[in-house]
């Protein structure tokens, strides 16, 4: 059958969560950030980030962060037919702590969790036939039931002509031999270990681990002799990892010294957080050893994603892209502490942003100002309006692709919380209404430290009336918050629309707006999203992606505001936005609401009328907007 995948990993998946405060014990920590975690999980992850086609068979628990991990699969794009649901067990958590360079200490909450209860039953002969490989981890060998498991696995790989690898990643807590509190051992010895161990070497193509490892693998702690007693019982090829050092492989018998086994260049980097650094090493010498490239080369792509995922906090989050991965052997390390090396980031962060928004039909009701002016306006009228204007959005959503909302915190609060999981791009302004020079909310605080408070899918929007031609008073005022802005909504993993509008505040003309952009960017700004208003002519389209592109080419896009523009001025200005594929779509307001909110605050139309009258606009404005678009690729093609 044809191939559709190109690996499964088969094991643990859990939930990390990671102390946030650095050079502690994990006895003082204060808060915790929250990632996919466990070896198998991260691989399936980190190859996919890379450009490879991979499953995951495992069981998560019928509850919250079982979903999450599920959600974040396929947000990684990760094939979770092999995800099985265990409704009796609770999802593995690890508690984990970066106390300084060689101290990492954790916790494995993992007692009758659901990933240990993964049985044959679980291994579908269709699924495994799809894939190319199958890869294996050495936690679930230590019990009888996930054993057979992964043996079934191992044997119909080989029946289905796959490959097959094993990363020992010996855990000896895992295995009974260390107690609860010894989460960081990586090396207790074990002949009853080794045993089982030995017993499946020969049923891989391909098996890695660190020199500790291969210790408890060969049942010898002197690194030559434990690998020649893996040879004896293997003839797969071997890959020792040796951390600063590098990493070696053999492919035969196993010579004199690891220096003479086949090697890839290192990279000297400040090491930061050694967890789940073996797991990104192990998706880059997957996606080699998957490609079909030689050794050496192989063992670069291993090395170079090992040394990425030591300089970041996380397991998963820390791995490269297959376009970082490319940026960083180009060009090679600039700074030890990657984490630092800002060019480096950026690639990191905007090529591993997760959701397609391709398509970009935005219902904006974050309107405070003009809502309050309104007559019968009270705070919780204007809650409840809203609250309607999400049920417009939403009908015309229907479960589909491509829809979304902005709404505020401050009059639209149950809007924008009932908002959450429904599918919606949802992005929530931060600027205090017509403030010039540029300040927030005040629930953002005047570091914005707020933004630590919001949920991880909303998008900071932040409207900022600028001109080319302000004054340097101005520049500063509104650069200076728009850099604490941008640092927090970083530190807080959330993406950033910025919107401008000079022409609220003078002239306009074909170069006005690139002329913004190219000051934004000159500041080290990269805004996720850029909301422009709309251009009159095709040179100032061209001119703004022209300064968009020199400066970001893995932006998100461009949305197209409104500015309680008629609708057939709209469709104009779609027309000619549609023609740049940059332009992904509209962000409209009051051209959708603006009439029925008047006409529902002063009482005189109910809910239903409200709500059908906004979905027809919105729903007749994303049928120009579709419309503009096909017309604009016929043309085109």
């Amino acid at each position: 059958m044809t191939k559709t995948l190109d690996l499964i990993t088969i094991g643990r998946a859990g939930v990390d969560l990671y102390g946030a405060q650095i050079g502690g014990r994990l006895e003082d920590m204060g808060s915790f950030e929250k990632y996919i975690g466990g070896s198998p999980t991260n691989m399936a992850c980190g190859t996919a980030r890379l450009g490879l086609r991979s499953g995951l068979i495992t069981r998560v628990g019928d509850e919250h962060m079982g979903r999450f991990i599920r959600e974040e699969l396929v947000r990684h794009g990760v094939d979770t037919r092999g995800v099985a649901t265990d409704p009796e067990r609770l999802t593995a958590l690890v508690i984990l702590g970066i106390r300084d360079e060689e101290r990492f200490p954790l916790i494995f909450y993992r007692e009758n969790c659901a990933d240990m209860a993964l049985s044959e039953e679980d291994i579908d002969e269709g699924l495994i036939a799809s894939a190319r490989s199958v890869v294996a981890t050495g936690t679930h060998l230590s019990h009888p039931r996930t054993e057979a498991a992964v043996l079934k696995a191992l044997e119909l790989a080989k029946t289905h002509g796959a490959r097959t690898a094993l990363d020992i990643d010996y855990r000896p807590n895992l295995w009974g031999v260390a107690g609860h509190g010894e989460g960081e051992s990586r090396f207790v010895e074990s002949e009853t270990v080794t045993a089982k161990l030995q017993s499946t070497l020969h049923l891989f193509d391909l098996i890695v681990g660190t020199e500790e490892e291969f210790h408890i693998a060969g049942g010898s702690t002197d690194t030559l002799e434990a690998l020649r007693a893996v040879r004896a019982v293997s003839n797969a090829v071997l890959v020792c990892k040796r951390g600063p050092l590098g990493a070696v492989a053999f492919e035969g018998a196993i010579p004199e010294s690891l220096d003479d086994g086949q090697t890839g260049p290192g990279f000297p980097i400040e090491v930061f957080n050694v967890l789940g650094a073996g797991d990104g090493f192990m998706s880059g010498l997957l996606k080699g050893w998957l490609d079909g490239e030689a050794w050496p080369r192989t063992l670069e792509y291993a090395n170079a994603c090992g040394a990425l995922a030591v300089s970041r906090h996380g397991c998963t989050p820390a791995y490269p892209s297959l376009a970082e991965l490319e940026f960083f052997l180009a060009r090679g390390v600039i700074r030890p502490d990657l984490r630092n090396d800002a060019e480096l980031e950026q690639v990191h962060w905007s090529t591993n942003r997760q959701g397609d928004w391709s398509a970009m039909r935005v219902f904006a009701f974050d309107h405070r100002k003009q809502l309050e002016e309104m007559e019968g306006y009270t705070p919780a009228k204007g809650a409840a309006f809203k609250q309607l204007c999400l049920r417009a959005a939403l009908e015309v959503q229907d479960g589909q692709g491509g829809y979304g909302i902005l709404c505020d915190n401050r009059i639209g609060r149950s809007a924008l919380h009932a908002a959450s999981g429904t599918g919606l791009w949802i992005g929530r302004p931060v600027e205090w209404p017509g403030s010039r020079p540029l300040t927030f909310e005040p629930e953002i605080g005047p570091d914005c430290g707020g933004l630590a408070e919001w949920a991880r899918e909303n998008v900071v929007k932040v409207l900022c009336f600028c001109h080319p031609e302000d004054d340097a008073a101005v520049w500063d005022a509104q650069l200076s918050e728009l850099r604490k802005l941008f640092a927090s909504a970083r530190r807080n993993r959330l993406e950033v629309l910025l919107e401008v509008i000079p022409s609220k505040v003078g002239p306009v003309d074909d170069d006005t707006t690139a002329a913004i952009i190219n000051r934004i960017y000159a500041e080290g700004l990269y805004p996720d999203w850029w909301k422009l208003e709309p251009l009159r002519t095709r040179a100032a389209w061209q001119r703004a992606i022209a300064a968009i592109e020199a400066h970001d080419r893995h932006t998100r896009g461009i949305v197209v505001l409104g500015l309680d523009a008629p609708e057939a001025e709209l469709a104009a200005a779609f027309e000619v936005a549609a023609g740049f594929e940059l332009v992904k779509g509209f962000a409209v307001g009051r051209t959708i609401f603006g009439q029925a909110a008047r006409d529902w605050l002063a009482g005189r139309i109910d809910d239903d009328a409200a709500v059908e009258r906004m979905a027809g606009n919105y729903a007749r404005l994303c049928g120009i907007w579709d419309a503009a678009r096909a017309g604009a690729r016929k043309d085109a093609a």
